[in-house]
């Protein structure tokens, strides 16, 4: 009954008319963002929270707006994946190994709408998965010190990095890169500054808002760059969308049965939606009766890695906001959000800022509702935001990263560090070197130097102690796990080839 009443107060505060248009707007943008190839939802989310504090948002306002942009970049990537054989991002790979097949056989419409209706099944209850199990685990959050806490710090460094890297060193590497830029500024114990090279504009830290922007956005319009823009200016028609109600009603165990498998990798630390998508995919086509018909065109290869995706989405917010560690890179990009926001995520945020928590909830099932009712009739008006090309797209993103920034900093030693770590993030990903660990970096390296300084106090410097209860143990066991495990899946679990790219050949 708590849980209810919550939600209403909830309801009470995300349904107003102004917080209702921000979730049209955001699912909106969101979407398109999603649906243009290589944007993808940590870009588009990074982008706009200086938009919103420009805006004067409050923080009720400014999580509506940026989780509608989030979810509706996890619903657009399906879009290009099924006309075009080009992921939206990454997690959306796994829909072009059946959609853009039924695309090449004239079901288009109708593959859109199979992966409209599974993305909503699979955000919608992952969102009713994170009203009941959250505060179930805000509550075991309580029995935290600085040992445990550590130890939860080294597991989101160990998995995110794992998990999302295809090189361990790599991941470690990028890590460390963080933690080293997180030190920059003066230290809160002592007052002396670190590594400031005598530099005043340093002095405060690097802030991440900066980071962010320029790893992620600003390293994109260099890729742009370098490659024209070619896979954004692809043009696509689309027959009439009609509802295919016998497929959905076929389709309705892969969504629900890819759902479940895409929480439960959401809630784990690092796992994020693509390994949701992959594991939805790979264990419903173990199931099925028609096996072979998997990767030429079978609906249930589009539903369940659709569910699946959007459920992980819904599942990683679960440790981000019960336990302050993010479950992909996208919440570690709305980890900064509610940084920024003076909204510390952790167990407490449940009992203190009840208000954000449950407006929070109420704007996710806002949005999806308002997704389903945009993505099924209204796909049309994203398949033909598609065809926008790179001479339009290219400047409208650098603008916005710009403006945004210099908004928020009115800085340009600001701007000049955000094209820095836009080169650094360019080169970081052409060394095939992931980037999101540099954010986590950022982002946690000061609390968790604090609970290491604040447990070495207690323990009078016994370093014995970081191990002393069986929760620290416990998550340093699952740590290591979490870093060696995907050394030996990645040779398990392969990949099922793509499908052969032919845009030519899309439309009904």
């Amino acid at each position: 009954m708590e849980t209810l009443s919550n939600l209403a107060m909830g309801f009470g505060l995300a349904l107003t008319p102004f917080t209702l248009l921000l979730a049209i707007i955001g699912a909106f943008v969101g979407t398109i963002i999603g649906a243009l190839p290589g944007l993808g939802p940590s870009n588009g989310v990074a982008l706009l929270i200086p938009i919103s504090f420009s805006m004067g948002l409050d923080a009720i306002s400014a999580l509506v707006l940026l989780t509608s942009v989030y979810y509706g970049a996890m619903y657009g990537g399906r879009i290009s994946s099924i006309l075009l054989n080009i992921p939206g991002d990454e997690p959306a790979m796994m829909t072009t190994l059946d959609g853009y097949p039924m695309a090449r056989q004239g079901m288009a419409g109708e593959a859109l709408v199979v992966s409209g209706v599974a993305s909503f099944v699979g955000a919608f209850l992952a969102t009713i998965g994170l009203m009941i199990f959250a505060p179930y685990l805000a509550g075991v959050a309580y029995k935290f010190g600085p040992a445990e806490y550590f130890a939860l710090y080294m597991l989101a460094f160990c998995t995110l990095g794992g998990m999302g890297s295809n090189n361990q060193a790599k991941a470690a590497l990028s890590a460390s890169i963080g933690l080293a830029l997180a030190m920059v500024g003066l230290d809160k114990t002592t007052g002396m500054p670190r590594f400031t090279f005598g530099d005043l504009h340093l002095q405060d830290g690097i802030d991440f808002l900066v980071a962010i922007v320029g790893l992620f956005a600003v390293a994109e319009i260099f890729f742009f760059i370098e490659t024209h823009g070619k896979d954004s200016a692809i043009g696509v028609k689309l027959g009439k969308i009609l509802v295919p109600w016998k497929m959905l009603k076929r389709t309705s165990g892969a969504m629900l049965r890819g759902t479940g498998i895409g929480f439960i990798a959401g809630v784990l630390p690092g796992a994020g939606a693509s390994l949701g998508s992959f594991l939805a995919y790979m264990s419903e086509k173990s199931i099925a009766r028609d096996k072979d018909t998997f990767g030429k065109g079978n609906p249930k290869g589009v539903a369940a890695p659709e569910a699946g995706n959007n459920s992980a989405a819904g599942g990683a917010l679960v440790p981000m906001l019960t336990l302050g560690v993010p479950g992909s890179g996208t919440t570690a990009v709305l980890l900064a959000l509610l940084l920024t926001l003076n909204i510390t995520p952790g167990p407490l945020l449940f009992t203190e800022r009840p208000e954000v928590i449950w407006s929070l909830i109420a704007s996710l099932l806002i949005a999806n509702i308002v997704l389903l009712l945009m993505n099924v009739p209204m796909v049309k008006v994203f398949v033909h935001i598609l065809s926008v090309p790179a001479w339009v797209l290219l400047p409208g993103v650098t603008m916005i990263a710009f403006v945004g920034i210099y908004s928020l900093t009115g800085s340009s030693f600001d701007m000049l560090m955000m094209v820095g770590f836009g080169v650094l993030g360019y080169v970081m990903r052409k060394l095939d070197i992931p980037t999101v660990p540099v954010i986590l970096g950022i982002l946690l390296g000061n609390a968790m130097e604090d609970n290491l300084r604040r447990a070495m106090v207690l323990s009078n410097g016994d370093w014995t102690y970081l191990f002393s209860t069986p929760i620290a143990i416990g998550l340093w066991i699952a740590a290591i796990l979490g870093f060696i495990a995907p050394i030996f899946l990645r040779r398990l679990l392969k990949k099922p080839p793509m499908p052969e790219s032919d845009p030519t050949m899309v439309g009904d």
